[in-house]
C-alpha cells in the first residue's frame, strides 16, 4: 500500500508516495538535501535548477559505477563463512584448547 509523504527538498514542499516505510523515505530525503546543500556550498552562486541538474549528474555517476563494479559472489561467501564456523567450532571441541573461566 502507498502512502503519501510531504518531502521538502530546494525550499519546497513535494507530495511523493511510496510503498516504502516512513524512515526510508526520510532517509532519501536527507540524502538528497545533503548532496544539494555540498553543491551548493562549493558554488558562489547557482540557481536552484542548475544545483539540482549537477547533484543528478553526481547521482548519475556514482550509480553507474556502482552497476560497472563485480557482483560478490554471496554463495560462494555463504560457503566460506560456513567452513570457518565449522573450523572454529572443531577448535573448540579440541581438549585443552577451550577453557571456561
Amino acid at each position: 500500500m502507498k502512502t503519501t509523504y510531504q518531502l521538502t527538498v530546494l525550499g519546497r514542499d513535494i507530495p511523493v508516495r511510496s510503498s516504502a516505510p516512513e524512515e526510508q523515505v526520510r532517509a532519501v530525503e536527507t540524502f538528497v538535501n545533503s548532496r544539494l546543500a555540498d553543491i551548493q556550498n562549493r558554488m558562489a552562486v547557482a540557481d536552484s535548477q542548475l544545483v539540482a541538474i549537477l547533484a543528478l549528474l553526481n547521482l548519475a555517476e556514482a550509480y553507474l559505477e556502482q552497476q560497472a563494479a563485480p557482483r560478490t559472489d554471496t554463495a560462494a561467501l555463504d560457503a566460506r563463512i560456513h567452513r570457518l564456523l565449522e573450523r572454529l567450532e572443531t577448535a573448540l571441541e579440541t581438549p585443552g584448547l577451550f577453557r571456561e573461566t
